[in-house]
């Protein structure tokens, strides 16, 4: 994020994991969340957070989430009546929703229909079997940016199918990228057939950008 003027930065949490420093603070208004030393996200403006809810559809029923953040897309859902399973890979993010130390994030840790796992998403879907109606995934900022390196797996052939496998027929499989990524339209494409492209623009510090939602469903039986 760029400079805010110099305006103190409140700190809410700040921990060490084996996969960096998280930290989530606060400047005015506005909630940012730092991972290993790199900007993730803030409340400056959710709109895609939110239409990555929406995209799930109107019933969303049981869904998947992969990746916590600052709790926007599962409040969304919750919402919509869904239940949700979280599954976040930072601990200390965990602890902080439960502790209420924003009220997004008390929001969703309190709700019944809610719960929070700490793992990672690739071996929670390979050893979980669902089903799910909807698996929505905002683990990182899409495979031309990864804040770790070791979610390039996100974004794979392999564990696309996977995820569709844990679906319920025509159920939705959901991904937010920072920027359009053709090679994961394409594997995606290839493991699912036709793919729907939903871009959300942004305007942010002067510049104006798209973030990208890309929409699958699993297969219905034939008949």
């Amino acid at each position: 994020m760029g400079d805010d003027g110099g305006m103190h930065a409140e700190i809410l949490g700040r921990a060490d994991t084996p996969d960096g420093e998280i930290v989530l603070r606060r400047r005015g208004e506005v909630v940012e969340l730092i991972v290993n030393g790199v900007f993730a996200m803030d409340t400056v403006d959710v709109s895609s957070e939110l239409a990555l809810a929406d995209a799930a559809g109107e019933r969303p029923g049981r869904v998947l989430v992969g990746g916590l953040g600052l709790g926007f897309t599962a409040v969304r859902l919750l919402e919509r009546g869904a239940r949700l399973d979280v599954v976040e890979r930072a601990g200390p993010l965990l602890e902080w929703a439960r502790a209420g130390v924003t009220e997004q994030l008390r929001r969703l840790a309190v709700h019944p229909r809610a719960r929070l796992h700490h793992a990672d998403i690739v071996a929670f879907v390979r050893d979980t079997t669902g089903p799910w109606d909807a698996i929505v995934l905002d683990v990182d900022n899409g495979p031309s940016f990864l804040i770790h390196a070791d979610n390039a797996v996100v974004y794979t052939e392999e564990f696309l199918r996977t995820c569709l496998a844990r679906l319920t027929p025509g159920g939705r499989l959901l991904i937010w990228c920072e920027t359009a990524s053709p090679p994961l339209e394409l594997a995606l494409n290839r493991v699912a057939g036709p793919v729907a492209t939903i871009d959300i623009p942004v305007a942010r510090e002067g510049r104006e950008f798209s973030y990208a939602l890309y929409r699958v469903s699993a297969p219905k039986p034939s008949g």
